[in-house]
């Protein structure tokens, strides 16, 4: 069977041939059903080594998740054990000690600054940090559809893709 590569390179071949007025029509007729024939076969094997290749990166999606939801799991549990041990230690004003394996302690963290007010603008410019505009592309979109000229700004632009049912 020949490659993608081969086969296109054969459809070159025919479309020269299709412009040569002293070729035999039936003979271009079964050279092109036979390089249509193959073209679809390797098309079909194509198709389904991409359906393998989907189904592999939607398993790997599934268990990316399934990872996902397992390391949050895991960390929750940490927080928890973390808090029952703190907590613990707390009451029992055991705020350090050591064993055989591990050393336990209580400290301070750093402070953090807790926002109270319930607006940005309340706080002065200085401790404001403005963020990049971003342009809403869906309502560019819209508005070039509608005919709205925006020369220079932006444009419309097909693409095609392969579709495969």
């Amino acid at each position: 069977m020949s490659t993608l590569y081969q086969l296109t390179a054969d459809y070159m071949e025919l479309l020269e041939l299709a412009e040569d007025p002293d070729i035999d029509e039936q003979a271009f007729l079964d050279t092109l059903e036979g390089i249509e024939g193959a073209l679809e076969d390797k098309a079909d094997n194509y198709a389904k080594v991409i359906r393998n290749l989907e189904a592999d990166a939607a398993a790997c999606d599934a268990e990316s998740k399934r990872l996902r939801n397992k390391k949050q799991t895991i960390e929750n549990n940490i927080k928890r054990m973390k808090s029952a041990l703190q907590f613990a230690m707390q009451t029992t004003g055991k705020t350090k000690f050591k064993t055989t394996l591990f050393s336990f302690g209580i400290r301070k963290n750093p402070p953090s600054v807790v926002i109270d007010a319930a607006n940005v603008r309340d706080f002065p410019e200085q401790y404001v940090i403005e963020s990049e505009p971003v342009l809403d592309k869906k309502a560019l979109k819209d508005a070039l559809k509608a005919g709205e000229d925006m020369t220079g700004l932006c444009h419309l632009e097909q693409s095609e893709s392969l579709s495969i049912r």
